[in-house]
């Protein structure tokens, strides 16, 4: 495909993954009150506490608006998630061949569930994170939190988490594909932990390592599971291609 045939193939990718997303931004509107009364709940319960003194400020006249479109836009993103995480696969693989294109219906099945797995575990992990760090306020001091910093926050932790659960699903359907070996990815394992480590320290700002560590056990499960399906799937090519090699010279006797 030449480089203009990628550029519209990328913008027809967008322009659906757009729509989608626009549409459940929509969904994601009337939404926004069930979804804020649980964002918000670990402060409110800190609040409720003898001695607590935590509160969601919004600062400005367009801040509630402002809040309002950051979480339907986020929900957008979240019920979308089939649709651009399809478009996300389909891309990469346009020059591969027909039997080879099935492998997207499989990414699509196995990265949707992964994602909101990882999508849960942030969620039920959220009200420990925010109590632990509104835990450093100092006695006698008031922590005022800014809705847009909090919104951003939670549904950084949330994205952060989907995503990281969805790369083990990118490294197997490369490697059915024939872009990446099992081998690529077992020596990529420094830079696999690097980026356990980070995720898991975004996701717990405190200073927890033991939560930062329990955090990285699963990611790297997966990332491993992920190399090991690819030794498995190499080794069926080379025996593949062996058998094939084999039988070659008899067929041009």
């Amino acid at each position: 495909m030449s480089l203009s045939g990628h550029l519209k193939e990328l913008r027809n990718r967008l322009f659906w993954s757009a729509l989608f997303i626009l549409g459940g931004s929509v969904a994601g509107w009337f939404m926004f009150d069930f979804v804020f009364e649980q964002l918000q709940r670990p402060i409110v319960e800190l609040a409720n506490e003898p001695g607590g003194n935590a509160t969601i400020n919004f600062p400005t006249v367009v801040s509630a608006f402002d809040v309002r479109l950051q979480v339907s836009i986020f929900l957008g993103v979240l019920m979308a998630s089939p649709v651009w995480l399809f478009n996300l696969w389909a891309f990469i693989t346009p020059g591969l061949r027909q039997r080879e294109k099935r492998y997207t219906i499989g990414f699509v099945f196995t990265a949707v569930p992964l994602f909101a797995a990882g999508t849960a575990l942030a969620w039920n992990s959220l009200p420990a994170f925010v109590t632990v760090l509104v835990g450093f306020t100092p006695d006698g001091a008031a922590n005022v939190i800014n809705a847009s910093e909090y919104i951003l926050f939670t549904t950084r932790i949330l994205l952060v988490f989907g995503l990281a659960f969805v790369l083990p699903v990118v490294l197997v359907m490369l490697n059915f594909a024939g872009v990446i070996t099992a081998e690529n990815i077992i020596k990529s394992w420094r830079l696999a932990v690097f980026v356990s480590a980070v995720v898991g320290a975004i996701a717990t700002p405190a200073a927890e390592p033991m939560a930062m560590f329990l955090l990285m056990i699963p990611l790297l499960l997966l990332y491993f599971l992920a190399a090991g399906v690819a030794q498995i799937n190499d080794k069926r090519v080379a025996k593949k291609l062996a058998s094939f090699d084999q039988d070659l010279p008899q067929a041009t006797e």
